[in-house]
């Protein structure tokens, strides 16, 4: 279970010099946005360098998705969205106003919108419109589609309302331009995200169906939306299946960020309930045509059948530079029994993760030390500089070892390891006021005993969950692993109906206002968002304003560093591992672009079916079928 790496290189000296010479362009159109200098494609951007320009179009990509759905609308709480639907940006059926780049860090390009300016104090930004912008019944995108999809996603989604938080209105002031208006000065972040805004048609939804019944956006769906981007919903089984067929007219299909991209004309997505049906569907060959793989023992082990001696599977490993989750136990602090730092500590204590890698990883995964792993905005010795200056106006609010102790995590490294770490997490239990009698932890004042739940939805979740769960019980901790459906699983997920979750955060190579969703305290309480661990803490508000209103790179980095050090040290999550690289598996039908992005790993919608050996496989495997 990872994703996510970094790349800061040679960009990171434009970036040191970024808010002076931003302030310079001020109000000036410019067609790329980007967080941490210029893009290496420039002004003249034609397409991506690792894409094939000529890249045929057509055939079917299939792929299979565990659990179900009962959804077209993603930007709600409610609800099971389809494959292909996401919550934050447009997934296949929307456009955004620019699309983020799958080739560089916390950059993006041109797609509805041509352009975008925005003043030297950051307390607004206008994106120009696309003339040429279209929704697939014919209709032009325009500026009313834009200021309604604003409205509307910032009142229903949780991840939009945080993410443009000080944003309080979008006005035309053109028939192509819409200016967002700030509440605050000073968030270089924000003229850039609104970008990330998936505009949705005012006219459809605000329209009646088949029926005669008006539309609602707040509400779940499964008729078909009208949308804008290279696919649109063909067909589906409610539950089990829904088919995408590209928009031959696609009206984007020449942009730099399009060419050579988007190839297949039919995506299919087969729902199974069970993780081994569904290796068993890959295997066999027809449902599952790409395998992204996050089993290290399966990786390993399994890749062995018939299809893979045969060379009509292939294997392959793909290095990415993006940055790493933050992939942990997370402790939900609206549980009491979690509310105390000793107890969260103490928590930690019995992960041990060196022998589950070389026990159950086969050394592949790396222990996460950082919510921010493999950027240089990962805190690291002891506080320093301006990183120190933040903190120190927060000293007595902080726990006291943040400034005299390097942050580490338990290593297992030794056969007394697991002595001495059990027996550090007892002491620390007992100085929260938990004492272990009758082999049991309980309360020292009322004699309740500690004790909670892993909720999980597949088998991973066992693998990791069940060595931590081991060990706890050796102090006397009752922590036992659940296993329900993956539609429960994301409904009580969403209303934080758990005691622990296995959890990934993912981050950029320019932390900011999606910082509200993973860490206020408004995000706490509101469904939906990410704040897995319920932190509320006036602290770590205070750091994620610095983040947002840092002033220029070298004072995000301090912020940042701040930032991470206190989630490190206040032990909201029990973290754990990820790799470096990106698997995957797929059957022998696809043309591939010589190099991948190093950024992203591989995009596969660079890739396209070879008819040739489209026809040779299901000529082969048409019996297992």
């Amino acid at each position: 279970m990872t994703v996510g790496r970094t790349v800061l290189k040679s960009a990171l000296i434009a970036a040191a010099l970024a808010g002076s010479l931003q302030a310079g362009f001020a109000d000036e159109w410019r067609t790329t946005s980007s967080l941490i200098g210029d893009s290496k494609y420039g002004d003249n951007f034609q397409h991506y360098d690792y894409v094939n320009p000529d890249a045929p179009k057509g055939g079917t990509y299939n792929s299979v998705v565990l659990g179900t759905f009962d959804s077209f609308n993603p930007y709600i709480v409610q609800g099971s969205p389809a494959a292909g639907l996401v919550g934050f940006g447009g997934g296949l059926l929307y456009d955004t106003l620019m699309e983020q780049s799958t080739d560089e860090g916390s950059t993006s390009h041109p797609l509805i919108a041509d352009a975008y300016k925005y003043p030297a104090d950051y307390s607004s930004a206008t994106y120009r419109l696309d003339p040429r912008a279209r929704w697939h019944d014919g209709q032009p995108i325009t500026t009313d589609d834009v200021i309604w999809s604003f409205q509307v996603l910032k009142a229903n989604s949780p991840q939009y309302s945080r993410y443009f938080e000080n944003v309080t209105d979008a006005v035309a002031i053109s028939d192509r331009e819409v200016e967002f208006h700030f509440n605050q000065k000073g968030n270089r972040e924000l003229p850039k995200i609104i970008g990330d805004l998936a505009v949705l048609p005012k006219h459809w939804w605000e329209g009646t169906d088949a029926n005669g019944k008006k539309r609602d956006v707040t509400r779940p769906t499964l008729e078909p939306p009208l949308g804008s981007a290279a696919y649109k919903i063909a067909s589906f089984k409610p539950g089990s299946e829904i088919v995408w067929q590209r928009v031959p007219d696609y009206w984007a299909a020449k942009l730099p960020v399009k060419i050579g991209r988007e190839n297949f004309d039919t995506q299919r997505f087969t729902y199974i309930l069970d993780d081994n049906a569904a290796w068993q569907a890959f295997t066999k060959g027809g449902l599952d045509d790409i395998k992204p793989e996050n089993s290290s023992k399966r990786w390993k082990t399994f890749y062995n059948f018939p299809a893979i001696q045969a060379g009509d599977v292939i294997k392959q490993e793909f290095k990415t530079t993006s940055p790493e989750p933050m992939q942990a136990f997370m402790l939900n602090q609206r549980r009491p029994l979690f509310g105390d730092r000793l107890v969260r500590e103490g928590l930690t204590y019995p992960f041990d993760f060196e022998t589950m890698n070389r026990t159950l990883f086969y050394g592949f995964n790396t222990r996460t030390q950082s919510y921010f792993q493999g950027t240089e905005l990962a805190s690291s010795g002891l506080p320093q500089g301006k990183e120190l200056e933040i903190l120190e106006k927060y000293r007595d609010k902080l726990p006291s070892e943040l400034f005299t102790q390097e942050f580490k995590l338990p290593v297992y490294d030794t056969p007394q390891a697991e002595r001495k770490y059990l027996k550090q997490a007892v002491e620390l239990f007992a100085k929260a006021g938990w004492v272990i009698k009758g082999g049991k932890m309980v309360n020292a004042k009322t004699g309740a005993p500690f004790k909670f739940e892993i909720l999980g939805w597949n088998d991973t979740d066992q693998v990791i969950a069940s060595p931590w769960i081991a060990n706890l019980r050796k102090i006397g901790v009752d922590a036992t692993l659940r296993i329900i459906d993956q539609t429960q699983y994301v409904n009580r997920v969403n209303n934080f109906d758990y005691d622990v979750i296995i959890g990934q955060l993912g981050q950029s190579e320019s932390p900011g206002n999606e910082q509200r969703d993973f860490w206020s305290s408004k995000a706490a309480d509101k469904p939906g968002s990410r704040n897995y661990a319920g932190i509320k803490d006036p602290v770590v508000d205070a750091l994620v304003d610095r983040i947002i209103f840092a002033t220029d790179r070298d004072d995000l980095v301090a912020a940042t560093h701040a930032l991470d050090r206190v989630l490190l040290w206040n032990f909201y999550v029990v973290p754990q591992y990820y790799r470096a690289v990106l698997w995957l598996a797929y059957w022998n039908k696809f043309g591939i672009p010589e190099k991948q992005p190093t950024y992203s790993g591989a995009d596969q919608s660079s890739w396209w079916i070879d008819p040739a050996k489209e026809k040779a496989l299901a000529a082969k495997y048409k019996s297992s079928n």
